[in-house]
């Protein structure tokens, strides 16, 4: 009996192992089948090895510093070496306490975490080791089903057997996402403090680590408190893995959250970075520059950038406070905000002394009003707006967003003001090396994000008197001499269309003048005889040869500035002056290289022959003239080399002044986009030449104290012709005031007058005198 039961007994115990085995082959049949079914579209990890991540494309200025980058994720690519241990034991605590041992996947917290999700109902989820987030992060999705979730085992699987553990944090540190649009923990130090990774404290590394979980809830930026105690948890986990002692722990606690936020790299030159922008796309395409990276080496220079932002502003400043208080303010509660969380764009920029940007206003009282502008506070007084001959009540609501000047901050975000206006004057500045062409500044108007229109390269507008110089060069290069003489007096021009009598602004006339004078002291009736004497299509002519391509009518009023130039063009088009008649073109882009550092692109100096070194140097003694004695006196003051000219255009809707040192040509333009009047009064050398004087300060250095190279000896002569009519080879007469405005209505750009249209002709003082003839 004993036998039989230990055989049934045997028995039973085979069927069971039997059956066990089939079950187990049934479960491992089932489980491959499982995995060959998920693995079917799961994405093969393939060249990782040489996987690189969307970059940053990063723009540089002159000394190598960066000034905008641009890219679909704000990501700067580090290495191993470039994350401090700290940071690393922080990730590592938080997110992977296991990460050094396991092999990509911790099986039966996947079971026990799938158990509670059967049990509970809810979508697969936790149990994640960082190597399966790379997966998730770098081929998959965030949906969360059971089919994601097996391919990110079977993704981690395969990573952990191609790569090391440094080269899998390595990834995991480049791609992980911060919230903010920050990408990777190099970013990351970056954006919220200012710093390399590599310098990282305790508690700013615990602080990073805690964002990848939830990057949007747990943003120091919007959620300080919750960021707070994540960190703690984050120094909790670190401690409890021995990673830190209970002293270092205590330690990084007990800190507040200190956020040095990085600003947008691309406030200081938004207008010049969006130039290079346009130019790289034509000529590589959205996806290189965009994704790959590139380098670009950038004419600019920070430091005369700054001073170029200043100076416009300030400029503009100064106008805005001589026309007094005009325009309406905006209120932030008619668009349904809280004036309690109101945020301005402006407040995304560095916010430091000297800067202009907009406020809100919190509360308004007789004697005072308090403003808000990012994390600082602000008074205004009611001295502080004695000049729009308004009280605070009269010029204040609650919500008012209103625009100010910085004075001064202080470390507990208190704020000195001023108050401005902002009427919708623009300004534009550009700033070329005469030895190279590079344009080290460029503003192309007062705000950026009001208005991305580049006034510096994009808009045409009458350039008025600062055309002069044209019309002088061809004479100069045809014979004519500075000494050589021309009548200021009452004059008329006789074509199909009537008669064309031009004025001098003064509405005066000072009889015989030299050409130094004349030029000088920007008389219109010596610029238009001189032009008529020319021709008006060897001005032309002229104009082209500086590089000019703007539409140039044949017509005599452009003698005076009728017509529109850009900034940039006309600005080059002057640096040939102090350069002995030699014009490079201007140039934003030195060299483009790709992430790995292939040269793309190298670019040199395009060099153009414009005048003759003699023409060039007599020129440039005579736009020196301008500043020492004419209409741009008001510069003569500065203990430098330099020369320009004014311009001013009829009912003082443009004003100009273009003007250089031996090293740097400057060109400003100030106005209104419609084309309105500046108002009474506002010409080049009141609207525009300070804010050139201001910026030049700044840019000049020792060697334009040196005086330009002198011009030859000259012959003094007379400067006269026998009665003349306007070249017959002229395509079309001269039109009247009403034909075309745009033609017509010229006034002197310094020294302004309307003109009317009509011909006369030129006489000589000094009949017994040898007459200037130019060469035809």
């Amino acid at each position: 009996m004993r036998t039989l039961e230990k055989g049934g007994k045997r028995q039973t115990l085979n069927w069971a192992r039997f059956g066990l085995l089939g079950l187990a082959s049934a479960l491992s049949g089932a489980l491959l089948g499982l995995v060959l079914l998920y693995s079917a579209d799961t994405p093969q990890i393939g060249d990782l090895e040489h996987y690189r991540p969307i970059a940053n494309t990063e723009l540089y200025d002159d000394q190598g510093r960066i000034i905008g980058s641009f890219a679909l994720q704000r990501r700067v690519i580090g290495q191993y070496e470039d994350y401090p241990p700290v940071l690393y034991n922080a990730v590592i605590s938080i997110e992977d306490g296991d990460f050094e041992n396991h092999v990509g996947i911790r099986f039966w917290r996947i079971l026990a975490a799938a158990y509670r999700d059967v049990v509970s109902g809810a979508n697969v989820q936790g149990a994640s080791t960082l190597t399966m987030q790379l997966a998730r992060n770098l081929f998959l999705s965030s949906e969360r089903t059971y089919h994601r979730k097996t391919q990110e085992i079977l993704l981690a699987l395969q990573i952990e057997r191609r790569f090391t553990k440094k080269q899998i944090f390595t990834l995991y540190a480049n791609q992980i996402y911060l919230g903010h649009g920050i990408y990777g923990f190099k970013t990351g130090a970056e954006f919220y403090f200012g710093k390399q990774a590599k310098d990282l404290t305790l508690d700013e590394a615990a602080l990073l680590a805690s964002l990848p979980k939830s990057p949007n809830n747990y943003s120091p930026v919007r959620n300080p408190e919750a960021a707070l105690r994540r960190r703690n948890l984050v120094i909790n986990a670190m401690l409890r893995v021995g990673k830190i002692s209970i002293t270092q722990a205590e330690n990084a606690k007990s800190k507040p959250i200190l956020l040095h936020l990085q600003s947008d790299p691309n406030w200081l030159a938004p207008y010049f970075v969006e130039n290079v922008r346009q130019y790289l796309e034509k000529e590589y395409g959205n996806e290189l520059v965009f994704e790959h990276g590139l380098k670009v080496y950038t004419t600019l220079n920070v430091e005369l950038q700054e001073a170029a932002n200043n100076a416009v502003l300030a400029g503009l400043g100064t106008y805005e406070h001589r026309h007094g208080w005009r325009v309406p303010l905006e209120n932030v509660r008619h668009t349904g905000v809280a004036v309690g969380i109101y945020s301005h764009p402006d407040w995304k920029k560095p916010i430091r002394t000297g800067v202009y940007l907009h406020a809100v206003v919190t509360s308004v009282s007789s004697s005072s009003a308090r403003l808000k502008f990012g994390p600082y506070r602000a008074t205004l007084r009611t001295a502080d707006v004695l000049w729009t001959e308004r009280s605070l009540t009269q010029l204040l609501l609650e919500g008012d967003i209103v625009y100010v000047r910085v004075i001064s901050l202080d470390p507990k975000f208190h704020a000195r003001v001023s108050l401005e206006e902002n009427s919708g004057l623009q300004g534009a500045l550009v700033a070329i090396d005469n030895r190279t062409g590079d344009v080290k500044a460029m503003v192309g108007g007062r705000d950026f994000n009001s208005s991305k229109f580049n006034r510096a390269t994009q808009a045409l507008r009458q350039a008025g008197s600062s055309f002069k110089p044209y019309v002088y060069t061809a004479a100069i290069d045809r014979g004519a001499m500075p000494e050589d003489t021309v009548l200021d007096a009452p004059t008329t021009f006789m074509n199909a269309s009537g008669a064309y009598i031009p004025h001098n602004y003064d509405e005066k006339f000072e009889g015989t003048l030299t050409l130094r004078r004349a030029f000088a002291e920007s008389r219109n009736i010596p610029a238009i005889k001189v032009a008529q004497r020319v021709g008006i299509l060897n001005v032309i002519n002229y104009v082209r040869r500086f590089g000019i391509t703007a539409r140039v009518p044949a017509y005599l009023p452009i003698a005076l500035g009728a017509v529109d130039l850009s900034l940039m063009e006309h600005t080059s088009a002057y640096s040939a002056f102090p350069n002995d008649g030699v014009r490079f073109a201007p140039s934003y882009v030195r060299k483009v290289t790709d992430y790995d550092g292939r040269v793309l692109e190298e670019r040199y100096p395009a060099v153009q022959d414009v005048v003759s070194q003699r023409t060039a140097r007599i020129m440039t003694s005579m736009l020196r003239e301008v500043v020492l004695h004419g209409t741009a006196a008001a510069a003569g003051g500065m203990k430098y080399a330099l020369a320009g000219k004014t311009g001013t255009t009829n009912h003082f809707t443009d004003a100009w002044f273009v003007g250089f040192s031996p090293s740097l040509t400057c060109g400003v333009w100030v106005g209104f986009d419609e084309k309105k009047s500046l108002g009474k009064k506002e010409t080049g050398a009141r609207a525009a030449l300070p804010i050139w004087m201001e910026f030049m300060k700044t840019s000049l250095t020792s060697r334009d104290r040196v005086e330009f190279a002198p011009p030859p000896p000259e012959i003094p002569r007379t400067f006269a012709s026998k009665r003349i009519n306007i070249s017959p080879h002229l395509p079309t007469p001269i039109r009247s005031e009403t034909a075309d405005a745009s033609h017509a209505k010229v006034g002197d750009p310094t020294r302004q007058s309307n003109l009317s249209l009509s011909e006369k002709d030129f006489s000589s003082p000094n009949p017994g005198v040898r007459v200037w003839s130019p060469a035809r």
